[in-house]
């Protein structure tokens, strides 16, 4: 499915998706997006929270994972812990 259209940037710095896109891609309000800039091109690429299906099957994969490689929980937190200290 392709919607081609075009918009503006107003004076806050705002982007209209244009309706015809919306509805191509199913936007609703409040659809959140990463957005991409190299050069002179702007992807935006729709961020969708997964079902709580889709979590945990990621989450078992992800725990499947770790126990494979050895990861352990003081490893994480010791990650964490790190991560926390070069924040301050």
């Amino acid at each position: 499915m392709q919607a081609v259209d075009i918009t503006r940037l107003s004076s806050k710095g705002q982007i209209v998706v244009p309706r015809a896109v919306r509805e191509a891609l199913g936007l609703e309000t409040g659809a959140k997006f990463i957005v991409l800039a190299d050069e002179d091109t702007i992807i935006l690429k729709r961020i969708q929270e997964p079902s709580l299906a889709e979590f945990r099957r990621m989450a078992k994969k992800a725990e499947e994972r770790a126990r494979e490689t050895g990861l352990k929980p003081e490893d994480v937190d010791a990650v964490i812990a790190r991560a926390r200290r070069k924040k301050q």
